[in-house]
């Protein structure tokens, strides 16, 4: 039986005109959604702890310890009410349900209220303390932006799968100041292609929505690390330890998945939700570094700070908060909490090594656990390579362990998939 071929739209001058203006639309609203997320993000971390410059864990630390229960709180009483009631709109009224990035690239139309509601939840318990990342909302901010605009256009179907794919990977440029990573998340994660017709507008529309967001979003990199160096200790650790870290990402990428699936519904969220959230305000009365987006503990960890026990300690306890807020109801990202958990993995297994092969900078264990733990967690190694040396700053001095412990934890992380798909772990 012979198929039809699909005839591919003639090139037109006004065809690329429209394309061209649509694109560049794409990221500047995106790059504006990006600033809007951040500008509510230091706001709500200002009022709760009085942090002005937008550093949470400095916040954390001057303002009084009960704040940190209070805005938990505050955060779980508002994320109920405003999850249960989305939520519920969504099971009687089916076209307003939530729908996800990955939903709106495959084609479904999102609701514009639902969608901007879902993200200003995920702002304010964010803003307010809770530990979960903040990378979606800016994301659905940019897919909603942009399949809006696909539509008006009257583009064909694989152009606004494209158009929305890129306001995705823009949305998340722009919020981190990352528009390497946020256009190759658009091509790795979200449409799985790389041609000119998926390079050429991820590129362009994260470039200008992180030139739109550098008017309030700093350009210096999220996190500050001393200049490292690479060694022989260092490949040999990454080596041996990538497929470690990759079993560890994985028991996490499940713990994710099982919550999300076995979440509370209905009423149960308007108990289950701010209980939690209380919990994890008063464990961080100990441990303030567990709370926000991982920022804070990914700080910790690449500047080897404090004691490498106490950041082993906060970074178990960091991973068990963001599994209780997930399992409490709560929308949001894992990005910046994985590359947290797998920072501070990292750095307790690179100075036990040090103990045994002595030499290497312990900012150089945590960057590469952060590359491996995220590569698995996102399944875009990538993405998580990009990612990583975007947020830190790094060049190519350790690109060459950062790869080898990347490869090994994706590696273990696919056997590992392959087997729970068979049946066989």
């Amino acid at each position: 039986m012979s198929s039809a071929r699909r005839i591919p739209r003639p090139a037109t001058p006004q065809w690329l005109a429209r394309l061209v203006v649509v694109t560049a639309l794409v990221g500047v609203g995106a790059g504006i959604g990006g600033v809007l997320v951040y500008l509510g993000l230091h706001a709500l971390q200002h009022l709760a702890f009085g942090s002005s410059e937008g550093d949470l864990y400095e916040g954390l630390l001057d303002a009084p310890p009960v704040n940190r229960v209070v805005a938990l709180a505050v955060a779980g009483v508002i994320g109920a009410v405003g999850w249960w009631l989305l939520r519920r709109w969504g099971r009687r009224v089916p076209e307003h349900a939530i729908v996800s990035v990955e939903q709106s690239v495959e084609g479904r139309r999102m609701p514009p209220f639902v969608t901007l509601a879902n993200a200003a939840l995920q702002v304010v318990i964010v803003g307010l303390g809770a530990s979960i990342g903040r990378e979606v909302a800016p994301r659905e901010v940019g897919a909603l932006w942009a399949g809006w605009l696909a539509e008006r256009a009257g583009v064909s179907a694989r152009e606004r799968r494209i158009l929305v794919a890129c306001g995705a990977g823009a949305g998340l440029a722009a919020v981190y100041n990352v528009p390497f990573g946020g256009a190759v998340f658009a091509v790795e994660i979200l449409l799985a292609e790389v041609s000119f017709a998926t390079v050429l507008p991820a590129f362009a529309t994260s470039a200008i929505a992180a030139l739109v967001a550098r008017v309030v979003v700093p350009s210096n990199p999220l996190y500050q690390l001393p200049e490292l160096h690479l060694s022989v200790t260092v490949v040999v650790w990454s080596v041996l330890a990538g497929p470690l870290i990759g079993f560890a990402a994985v028991g996490f990428v499940r713990a994710v998945r099982f919550l999300q699936d076995h979440r509370p519904e209905s009423w149960r969220i308007l108990i289950v939700m701010p209980l939690t959230f209380v919990a994890v305000g008063v464990v961080s009365l100990w441990l303030p570094a567990i709370l926000g987006n991982g920022r804070a503990l990914g700080q910790l960890a690449f500047a080897a700070s404090v004691p490498v026990l106490l950041i082993l300690l906060t970074t178990i306890v960091k991973a068990g908060s963001t599994l209780a807020t997930i399992g409490a109801g709560a929308a949001g990202g894992t990005l910046t909490p994985s590359l947290a958990i797998g920072a501070g993995l990292g750095l307790a297994g690179g100075a036990a090594w040090n103990l045994l092969w002595p030499g290497a900078e312990l900012p150089a264990f945590a960057l590469i656990g952060a590359a491996a733990f995220l590569a698995v967690t996102m399944r875009a190694p990538l993405t998580a390579l990009l990612l990583t040396m975007e947020f830190t700053g790094q060049g190519p001095e350790l690109l060459v362990p950062v790869m080898l412990s990347i490869a090994g934890a994706v590696a273990v992380g696919y056997v590992l998939e392959r087997a729970r798909v068979t049946g066989i772990a």
